[in-house]
This record gives structure tokens, C-alpha cells and sequence, in this order.
């Protein structure tokens, strides 16, 4: 279900929504079930092709009470636009008070409904309980986050007094669902905002940041993610991003449907709300537009903005890359060799790639080192001791000297010491002192300078991995807790206290992005809102799969299987291969293929 918008004219999302349907498929309500004695539960309906329309059927004449909600909840996982079909199974005043889209209630099966908990009857009133195993919630802005516990929940009955039909009346806000009919009716895509959370001056570009949400897949889904854009960020994200929209910014009245032109041309109408905004903005609006719809569907590379009757601005997805300022096509990918320098190769498939040691200090192979981060523009590098005591960072420039660590450990233990380093495009470095007497998340602004020791007043745990995202303004951390180590996602929020001085910097808002995992070994960022995560599950093998930052699982396969991996590396392009440092050496996994030995070394990283 993870959607990742690769960026620039060399990425294409991973998938494109289906907006024909190629056939149909109807929900009858469960067949006739009394209304005393056992009840058994409503199943979730098998996967379908995901380009098969789903359409509910509405309640039978003289239904029984538990037909009426067998088929209500049937009804739930249809792909009726406004559930108008299952509003027939409630009373006209339950109708007019359901708010379908105030959550979603995602159950390990479907929902059950328990014998031992049916209601007195007394002539026309009748009561049943729902029930199941929580297992993730989406919530009013369409965020995703994964849950657990029993659910438990309760629908009353009546039977009008004219008609003699049975009805709901009182029902929970927000609909229900079995996991599988859940991964058949919404698929999850990235909107776009851009970074407000970084140095004054530190980038001349904006920063986008991917804010994934769950739509509906075959209700309308580019208009619902442009009205969900326009509507502003997730909650979680909020505190740290900004839209380049008006507030109150919304689709024109009587916009109902946004379609790509034949020239591959989106075309929004806006309300007057985005009547006065000058080119620059718009340009930025525009492209927030692009990258999100994207997500969808290649079939748009350019977006047109108006307000009123007059077109607004028109930006390509040719010119589109430059408004994105947390994309950079690597140059190369690095790795340690066996001379302990730091070494370069192409990126890609190429068996052939030449390998050769970068300029500078690093390069020269005259300290051991245990793990390498190169900046995203490829000028400089950082690099912890092959005894995990110190951090040193040098530039890419032949005759760079290495000059005094900037950072030491005093650890007695070298497990215990300095994690590898990561860098955001900001060109701020990160880094996780792992001392037992004195662990830290620790800062360097710019690579240099004194370390700035982070705030993660939410953490509970020792730190034992640390890789923040390109756009530096959410991070990923390896906590370990125990015998459990958990890959955690935080939000970065900076305050300036005064004009002059340092600012205080914080990791909020932590929240696993992968719950079934009990043992994170390796992880890195895949993509705007994707990670790549090597781990084993209780009692369980290594496994590598990809993981959302919400916590969700990404459609599609996973990567194939490898053992022995000690680090794992990827691109924000999916175009690039996945690269691992394993007991074999340096290998990589072409796109569809299976692991190729590249060469010997160890701690590969692409820039980030």
C-alpha cells in the first residue's frame, strides 16, 4: 500500500491507480441468520483484483436483525462513493448523525459478532455486539497508525413502527473492517509540503516532505488527494512543514472530479481564496500538486492552476524537479575497502563499474574505519574509527588533510561507542553516542563545530542506529529496550530562543514504523516515505521488508531474502538497486533480480 514519489523527471511512482473498472462485483448481505441463538462472524471478502468494482447490495424486504447488519457491514467494503447503500440498513435519523469518514477501524479479521452478547429483545428494540482484534486506525485526516487490543463496540436495532423493518439506529462513528478488505479498498499516497523546520539560510530550496495518507482506491482518488492537500498536513507532520496554499484554499464550487487532459495536462480550479497569489507561489502550489498526483499516476507531467476565470500559473514536471529541494540523483555509491579507504563506484547494475578511492583524506586509507556518510552534494564525508571512539569529517578534495576528531566516545566498550553518522540535505550531521553512561543523539550543524546534544524526551531506551531523511525533518532511530530492538520514527522540531545562539533541537512525536518486528538489525531510508528494514520477527528468521513511516505495510513484494546482512543502503530512486554489506562483501539486488556479489568491502552507503 506505500506509495513513493520518486521525484524528478527520472523517477515514476510505483504504481498507477486504476480509474476504469474491468468488472463488477456485488456485496449481498450474509445469508438469513436468526436473530437468537449462535451468531457467527462477518468474514472479511477475499482479496479481488484490485480493478474489480465492488458494489453493495441493499437490505432484503423483511430481513432479519442480524441480515441487516451482516449486510451493513458487508456494505462498509463496497466502493459506493458516499455509502449511500449502507445508509439504507440505518434508521433516516442514524443516517443523517454517521460520519463514515471520521475513521476507519481496521480489525485482524473481520468483524465478528458475539453470541453472548445479544441484547434483551422487547418487542421492537434489538442490540448486538461487534467484536475483533484491532489492528491499525486511520483517522479524519486519512492518517494511518497501527493499533492493537480487542474491539468492541455496539449496534442497536428497531423495527418501524409503519413499515415493520428492522433498522440501525445507534451504531459507532467511522466505519469497520477486516485487514484484507482493507488492503482491497484503500492504498496509501504521498501530499507534499515543504520543510519549515531547518536553519535560517541553510538551503536556497525548499525541502519537500512526503505526508502519507489512505485513500480510497477506486473512489475518485486523484480529487480526494487534492482536496486532502488542500486541506492541510497530518497532524503529526504539521508542527514541522508549511503549505505554499492560502489558508482556506479549496477546490472551485462545483468541482466534483479532477481528470488529466490528452496532453497529460491536470488542470485545478481553485476558489477566490488563491485568486492573488503572485508567480513564485504558485509555482510552489503547483508543484505540491504535481508530486502528489504523481503518486497516482504518470499519466500527468504537467499541472494548471486557476482561480476564477483566470489561469493562475502552469508548471512541467520538467521544471518541477528544482521546486524539490530533498531530491539529488546520486552520483556514486561508497563503500569501506580493505585498505580501510573509502572508495567509490558508479550507481546501478553495471558489473563492470570501476571502483576508486575518493580525493582527500579518506581516500588515502591512513585510518581504520568502521562506517562512512557521505553529504547529499557529494563534497564531504564523515566517518567513525574502526574502534567506534571518533568522528571525524573531511571534504572530497585531494589534498584534505583529516585534521582532529570532532566528536569522541568514551565508552569502555567499542560496541558501545559512536553509531555511523548520517547527513540531511541541509548538510547537518547526525550522530548517536551509544555510551551506557551517557548516551546521545548528538548534532554537528553543518558537519562542524561543537555537537549539539538533541532532546528525545519520548525516548525509552538506548539509541543503536540512527539514519535521518533527506529532508531533515523526520528521523529514523533503532531503540533498543531490553532484548527488543525497535525502529522508531520521530519528527525533528527546532526552536530559536534568541536572535543570537544556538537553537534548541528535539526529536518528537516517536512511533513505530514497524510493530511486528522484535529485532531491527539494519535499516535505511527507500524513498520519500519508505524504509528498507532488516530485522526478525519473535522467534523468527532475519527477513528484510520495506516499512511506511506511518507503520503500514508497503504494497508490492519484498526484497528478496539474504542472510548475513550487517548494513543495508538505498536510494530515494526505486530505479536504483538495493546495496548490502554481508558477510560475502559488498552485494546489490537489481531491480527483479536476486543479490549479485559486487565486490569485497563493507559499511556501503549511497549520499544521505
Amino acid at each position: 500500500m506505500g506509495a513513493d514519489r520518486e521525484g524528478g523527471a527520472a523517477r515514476r511512482p510505483m504504481r498507477a491507480a486504476t480509474y476504469a473498472a474491468c468488472g463488477v462485483v456485488l456485496l449481498a448481505g450474509c445469508a438469513s441468520m436468526p436473530d437468537s441463538g449462535d451468531l457467527s462472524g462477518v468474514d472479511s471478502t477475499p482479496r479481488q483484483d484490485t480493478q474489480v468494482r465492488v458494489f453493495a447490495m441493499p437490505p432484503q424486504e423483511d430481513a432479519q436483525p442480524s441480515d441487516i447488519v451482516s449486510g451493513f457491514l458487508e456494505a462498509l467494503t463496497s466502493d459506493d462513493p458516499n455509502y449511500s447503500t449502507a445508509r439504507q440498513y440505518l434508521t433516516k435519523t442514524a443516517s443523517q448523525t454517521w460520519k463514515p469518514g471520521q475513521s476507519s477501524t481496521v480489525l485482524a479479521n473481520g468483524p465478528g459478532i458475539d453470541p453472548n452478547r445479544l441484547g434483551g429483545r422487547e418487542g421492537d428494540d434489538l442490540s448486538f455486539t461487534l467484536t475483533g482484534t484491532r489492528v491499525a486506525k486511520v483517522d479524519e485526516q486519512q492518517a494511518y497508525s497501527p493499533d492493537d487490543g480487542p474491539y468492541d463496540a455496539p449496534v442497536h436495532l428497531t423495527r418501524d413502527k409503519k413499515t415493520k423493518q428492522w433498522r440501525i439506529d445507534r451504531l459507532p462513528q467511522g466505519i469497520v473492517m477486516g485487514k484484507s478488505d482493507f488492503q482491497r479498498n484503500y492504498m496509501s499516497v504521498n501530499k507534499y509540503y515543504y520543510a519549515s523546520n531547518v536553519a535560517a539560510g541553510s538551503t536556497t530550496q525548499p525541502a519537500a516532505v512526503a505526508d502519507p495518507v489512505y485513500v480510497r482506491r477506486r473512489v475518485d482518488p486523484m480529487t480526494q488527494m487534492v482536496r486532502s492537500l488542500l486541506n492541510g498536513p497530518t497532524h503529526w507532520l504539521d508542527h514541522v512543514v508549511r503549505t505554499s496554499f492560502p489558508t482556506d484554499t479549496a477546490l472551485k464550487d462545483g468541482v466534483t472530479a479532477l481528470t488529466p487532459d490528452d496532453q497529460n495536462t491536470l488542470t485545478v480550479p481553485l476558489n477566490e481564496k488563491a485568486r492573488r497569489v503572485g508567480q513564485g507561489q504558485c509555482s510552489e502550489m503547483a508543484a505540491q500538486i504535481l508530486f502528489t498526483v504523481q503518486n497516482l499516476t504518470p499519466a500527468v507531467d504537467q499541472v494548471d492552476l486557476q482561480s476564477g476565470n483566470s489561469r493562475l500559473c502552469s508548471l512541467r514536471e520538467a521544471d518541477a524537479a528544482t521546486a524539490r529541494g530533498s531530491v539529488q540523483q546520486p552520483g556514486y555509491l561508497y563503500f569501506i575497502d580493505s585498505k580501510n579507504r573509502l572508495v567509490r563506484m558508479g550507481t546501478g547494475n553495471n558489473p563492470n563499474s570501476k571502483t576508486e578511492p575518493v580525493a582527500g583524506a579518506f581516500g588515502e586509507g591512513e585510518k581504520e574505519l568502521r562506517s562512512v556518510a557521505v553529504s547529499h552534494d557529494e563534497s564531504k564525508a564523515a566517518a567513525v574509527s574502526g574502534d567506534g571512539k571518533e568522528l571525524y569529517v573531511a571534504s572530497l578534495v585531494s589534498g584534505d588533510s583529516l585534521g582532529t576528531p570532532l566528536l569522541t566516545s568514551h565508552a569502555k566498550s567499542d560496541q558501545d561507542r559512536l553509531t555511523a553518522p548520517s547527513w540531511d540535505v541541509n548538510g547537518d550531521l547526525w550522530v548517536a553516542d551509544r555510551d551506557p553512561g551517557n548516551p546521545r543523539l548528538l548534532l554537528l550543524e553543518q558537519g562542524r563545530g561543537e555537537p549539539l546534544a538533541v532532546k528525545i524526551p519520548e525516548l525509552d531506551g538506548r539509541i543503536r542506529d540512527v539514519r535521518v531523511a533527506a529532508d531533515g525533518v523526520r528521523i529514523a532511530l533503532v531503540v533498543a529496550k531490553g532484548s527488543t530492538k525497535s525502529l522508531l520514527i520521530g519528527r525533528i522540531e527546532r526552536r530559536q530562543e534568541a536572535a543570537e545562539g544556538r537553537p534548541t533541537v528535539s526529536v518528537l512525536g516517536l512511533h513505530t514504523a514497524t510493530p511486528e518486528l522484535q529485532d531491527v538489525t539494519a535499516m535505511s531510508w527507500a524513498g520519500d516515505s519508505r524504509l528498507v528494514v532488516v530485522g526478525r520477527e519473535q522467534g523468527g528468521l532475519q527477513t528484510m521488508r520495506y516499512a511506511q513511516v506511518d507503520g503500514s505495510t508497503p504494497e508490492g513484494p519484498a526484497p528478496a531474502a539474504l542472510s548475513g546482512i550487517k548494513e543495508i543502503t538505498a536510494a530515494q530512486s526505486d530505479r536504483l538497486p538495493l546495496v548490502a554489506g554481508s558477510e560475502d562483501g559488498i552485494v546489490r539486488l537489481p531491480s527483479g533480480g536476486q543479490w549479485q556479489k559486487v565486490t569485497d568491502g563493507v559499511a556501503p552507503v549511497y549520499p544521505g
